[in-house]
């Protein structure tokens, strides 16, 4: 088992909190008018992605779709598909994220990409 209080972390805007080999927990944090990534083509390879939001309101623009977040939303993102999280609303929009696989390193810096592994002639 393992518990982490999550409202105690909220350190930084997006922060790894627990991972195991096969999944990772984190919280973004997006200030009004923030948004998770300067490029549009944030995308994870090989790990799907399920984003919760706690609180706040916001959008999610996921392989040229756009979809409302608000409180209570539960958005799963794919592997490979493009994303952009936004702030649309005047306060903090606050997600739980679960990757699986993990995602990113203990510093949030995106783990690099896998390769397939060569097959024996």
């Amino acid at each position: 088992m393992k518990h982490v209080q999550t409202t105690r972390v909220r350190r930084r805007s997006f922060q790894v909190l627990h991972k195991t080999r096969s999944s990772q927990a984190a919280t973004m944090t997006l200030r009004p008018g923030g948004e998770s990534s300067e490029d549009s083509a944030n995308e994870h390879a090989w790990a799907e992605q399920w984003l919760y939001v706690v609180s706040g309101n916001g959008t999610a623009r996921v392989s040229g779709r756009t979809v409302k977040l608000r409180a209570g939303s539960l958005l799963l993102i794919g592997k490979r598909e493009p994303h952009v999280i936004r702030n649309t609303g005047g306060s903090d929009l606050v997600t739980v994220n679960i990757y699986a696989p993990p995602a990113y390193d203990a510093d949030g810096e995106p783990l690099p990409s896998k390769r397939p592994r060569r097959q024996a002639a």
